[in-house]
């Protein structure tokens, strides 16, 4: 299972935050570590800079009480789960939130993600930049309606990268979501979408003449291959209990948001892969199009040596 010691929880102050964190002091109870939390807020004008002081301990006030009703409807002891909290002001928050984590080593960060309307699925602006520039997994909690002991729990996996990086993310993401399927209804749900990409060209170009039953074979043989390496690393990732392969036919960025949907998915776990090279362009266009259709909880992660552009200070 993987461990995580050092947890950030990020509040917006001003909204009702109870359902993400509990799931902050829930994780953080299950792991034995204590539980940072980062309240955001604008800064104030300078005509406002006398209440600045005020200001910042009312919001330390307010997400206090949140923390202690918490643990009072989750039957914890006051010093069960120890927290530490403390105010970031600033304009440009996803940028702070990444300092933080750069400068104090955190390895999760967990967040209600900004409110969304019934038009537009998926996260606002401050979240996508989140998920952008952040090197460490993050958590975007949104409420799920159901018990904990119903959650439906879903990991998004390409067994097919060639690149050393992406057979270690792919790993990582079973290892981690199977950890969060405990918590819930026991069930991973693991999600893989194959196509074969000369499909159209042999059926449709002018200058290629090939028999029905031979393209058929070979479409047949895509899916049969990328279902073997898909199997292969769900074993090679030592995940056990119970699990369901649901093998999908299509390009990601269309097929998993309609999975997602259509199977009442709580939690997805997916990666954003990175082109680490090229300063900027951080999360792949796939995953970016995939979170941007998404209503449930997001759990991202990174592939190991991904560098944010953010630096600490």
């Amino acid at each position: 299972m993987r461990r995580f010691q050092n947890i950030l929880y990020v509040s917006g102050a001003t909204l009702d935050e109870s359902y993400a964190l509990k799931q902050a002091l829930s994780l953080a109870r299950a792991q034995g570590t204590e539980l940072h939390v980062l309240v955001l807020c604008p800064r104030l004008p300078p005509n406002l800079r006398e209440y600045e002081t005020g200001y910042e301990e009312s919001l330390v006030d307010r997400l206090a009480a949140s923390i202690t009703g918490t643990e009072e409807a989750l039957k914890m002891g006051p010093e069960e789960v120890r927290t530490r909290v403390e105010v970031g002001c600033g304009d440009t928050q996803a940028v702070n939130i990444v300092r933080r984590v750069i400068r104090d080593a955190y390895d999760l960060v967990i967040k209600q993600p900004e409110p969304s309307d019934s038009r537009r699925p998926g996260f606002r602006a401050m979240d996508m930049e989140l998920l952008r520039l952040c090197p460490c997994p993050v958590w975007l909690c949104r409420p799920i309606q159901r018990p904990r002991t119903d959650i439906r729990v879903a990991v998004a996996i390409d067994p097919t990268g060639e690149e050393p990086s992406g057979q270690d993310l792919a790993l990582q993401l079973l290892r981690l979501s199977r950890m969060l399927a405990d918590t819930g209804n026991g069930e991973l749900n693991v999600v893989s979408c194959w196509e074969y990409e000369f499909e159209d060209l042999l059926r449709h170009s002018p200058w290629i003449r090939k028999p029905e039953e031979a393209i058929v074979e070979e479409v047949g043989a895509a899916e049969r291959n990328h279902r073997a390496a898909l199997e292969a690393l769900i074993r090679d990732s030592g995940v056990a209990g119970r699990i369901r392969i649901n093998h999908v036919r299509g390009r990601p960025e269309r097929a998993i948001p309609g999975f997602v949907h259509d199977m009442e998915i709580d939690i997805l776990v997916m990666g954003t892969v990175a082109r680490t090279g090229i300063p900027g362009f951080i999360i792949g266009n796939t995953a970016e199009n995939i979170v941007g259709e998404l209503r449930c909880s997001l759990v991202a992660l990174k592939p190991n040596g991904f560098v944010s552009p953010v630096h600490a200070y």
